[in-house]
């Protein structure tokens, strides 16, 4: 854990940045309420997604040919309420030690109250469309959570067979825990990245003042392109060379993990979900849709870049799986070296050529 010279002269951990009591408060407070539902039809929903992770688990193992001998769990079923809990304590055990520290005193704390109240409405926005998550930092082997008010809204608005739709989500959430439960060294791997990239943000914002023409011109000159991370254009101008290579890596690693997951969850095909062409085009379609604020929201939040990943990396691993077969995929998870970079993820033979040779 990092520290910081306490005011009275002493090493010690400072403060948290972060108020994530008032985040989850100010969450839980604005987070919109679920669908309305008859409560048997809503039991139905909890019973059913927390029962079949297990068996959409076994189908990704299955194909992915990743877990064998690894226990089977079931999921863990919340309402809005509850994942936006559970989302806060997994980002506060992630970035523990790893954000600045904010000051002591007064100001201190209202410095980390403001980042409080930011981070609840980012949750309450959030909360009202995660579908599930899989969070490698909840507990002590990761939490795999279903939101089950989401489900049922997104399958009513898609209007798709509820049973068929359920197991398609399952499956992305399970690859998910697959892929860090399956793979021992990417839990820390990724905690790591996401430790030095945190570190790093304050060195990046004092250094960015000395560099403000810089920055100027690199913002007006930059151009639209289809990489992932491209709306998160400025924060990479404002990165040092060190930490743009972090940067870097997470932006590759968190497209793959998307990709793979999106993959996956069609790839198991018909005979486990037999209405997975209709529910793509569809969800597809709703994922680029919205009103202009909806629109306006979530390219401030980077949601629309997230969609980009899963578009790219799904493009990326369905290449590879064409070229080599799922075990030449699984070439991937032998190391952080054979991660792909973030030039070779929009560049699949690019990754052949040096992994496969």
């Amino acid at each position: 854990m990092s520290e910081a010279v306490s005011t009275n002269g002493s090493a010690g951990p400072g403060p948290s940045p972060v108020d994530w009591g008032l985040a989850v408060s100010t969450a839980q407070r604005l987070v919109r309420p679920g669908p309305v539902v008859p409560r048997a039809e809503a039991e139905r929903a909890v019973a059913e997604l927390r029962d079949i992770t297990a068996v959409a688990e076994g189908h990704v193992r299955e194909l992915t040919g990743l877990g064998a001998g690894l226990p089977l769990y079931p999921g863990e079923v919340v309402d809005r309420q509850g994942w936006v809990a559970a989302a806060a304590a997994g980002l506060e055990a992630l970035t523990d030690g790893s954000l600045p520290a904010g000051s002591n005193g007064y100001f201190g704390g209202v410095m980390a109250g403001s980042a409080g109240l930011q981070a609840g409405l980012v949750l309450a926005y959030l909360g009202g469309r995660v579908l599930g998550q899989y969070d490698p930092f909840g507990g002590e082997g990761g939490r795999l959570l279903l939101v089950a008010p989401n489900v049922v809204a997104a399958q009513q608005a898609l209007d798709v067979p509820a049973a068929d739709f359920r197991m398609w989500v399952c499956l992305h959430e399970c690859t998910h825990r697959l892929q860090f439960t399956a793979v021992p060294w990417l839990r820390d791997y990724f905690a790591g990245e996401v430790g030095r990239f945190l570190g790093g943000l304050e060195d990046t914002a004092n250094s960015a003042f000395n560099r403000l023409p810089e920055v100027i011109k690199a913002v007006r000159g930059r151009s639209r392109s289809d990489d992932p991370g491209t709306s998160l254009g400025l924060m990479e101008v404002l990165q040092s060379p060190e930490q743009r290579a972090v940067f870097d890596r997470l932006i590759a690693l968190s497209t793959l993990l998307e990709g793979h997951a999106d993959h996956v969850m069609d790839a198991v095909g018909p005979v486990v979900v037999p209405s997975v062409a209709t529910i793509r085009q569809r969800f597809t379609a709703r994922r680029r849709g919205g009103g202009v604020l909806d629109r306006m929201l979530r390219a401030l939040l980077g949601v629309d870049a997230k969609v980009r990943q899963y578009a790219v990396g799904a493009a990326f691993t369905r290449q590879v799986v064409d070229a080599v077969g799922m075990n030449g995929f699984n070439r991937i998870w032998e190391s952080p070296d054979t991660l792909p970079l973030r030039s070779e993820i929009s560049d699949a033979p690019a990754w052949l050529r040096r992994v496969h040779g």
